[in-house]
């Protein structure tokens, strides 16, 4: 019997993945030698994972799957993992802590926005932008707010930071899509920037980058 080229490009990815996962253990070892607190290299550390892993992994999508299924399977095997890590106490300590599970969030909100957009509006493209507002806006925003406010938190200068990255991504990628809405993925960009500075209990700045900027995507595919 003759697999999916797609079964080999999932594996491929999440060998990738799990390299990931694993070797970021080095730059927090570097981090702490040089004399960074555990915690900040830790956060610093969350947000290389997510460009890394989620970031590279999103722009793969488009590229190398024709259905919405192995990137949903893989992205539910990762929170799988991510998430038995943490209920085991084996956590990658590198990048968990035992304050929060936003790693696991960030792993379901990935293979369900992407798997949810692909399917509702049948392009991959913009199927995977709210993943990557996810990875790389929310990554860039907290490494700029770890390194000018030396502290995790929601100031203001890592949406500066997030929009920067965002609102290209946002633009761009709604122009390649099918029907092309640029002004539309500019909006989920801004509405994405601005949310992201909201929690409201166990409902992370994950869980509301990818509704709220999905929700415009979807907006605008139909309306727009």
């Amino acid at each position: 019997m003759r697999l999916d080229p797609q079964f080999y490009w999932a594996l491929v990815l999440g060998l990738y993945v799990l390299a990931v996962l694993f070797l970021t253990r080095l730059p927090y070892q570097a981090m702490i030698e040089r004399g960074l607190e555990p915690v900040r290299a830790l956060y610093y550390n969350r947000k290389i994972v997510h460009m890394l892993a989620g970031g590279v992994g999103s722009l793969a999508v488009p590229l190398v799957f024709t259905d919405p299924w192995f990137p949903l399977v893989s992205g539910l095997v990762v929170t799988l993992l991510v998430n038995l890590a943490h209920a085991t106490g084996l956590r990658f300590y590198w990048f968990q802590t035992a304050e929060n599970r936003n790693d696991v969030k960030f792993a379901l909100m990935w293979a369900l926005s992407v798997a949810g957009l692909w399917w509702l509006l049948g392009d991959p493209w913009l199927a995977v932008l709210p993943g990557l507002y996810m990875a790389f806006g929310d990554g860039v925003t907290g490494i700029a707010r770890n390194a000018f406010l030396r502290r995790r938190s929601k100031g203001a200068i890592g949406s500066i930071f997030m929009l920067v990255v965002c609102a290209p991504l946002g633009w761009f990628i709604g122009a390649l899509s099918h029907p092309p809405i640029p002004v539309w993925g500019l909006i989920s960009a801004l509405v994405a920037t601005f949310i992201e500075r909201y929690e409201f209990g166990p409902i992370d700045d994950n869980v509301l980058i990818t509704v709220s900027a999905s929700a415009v995507l979807v907006i605008g595919v139909y309306l727009g």
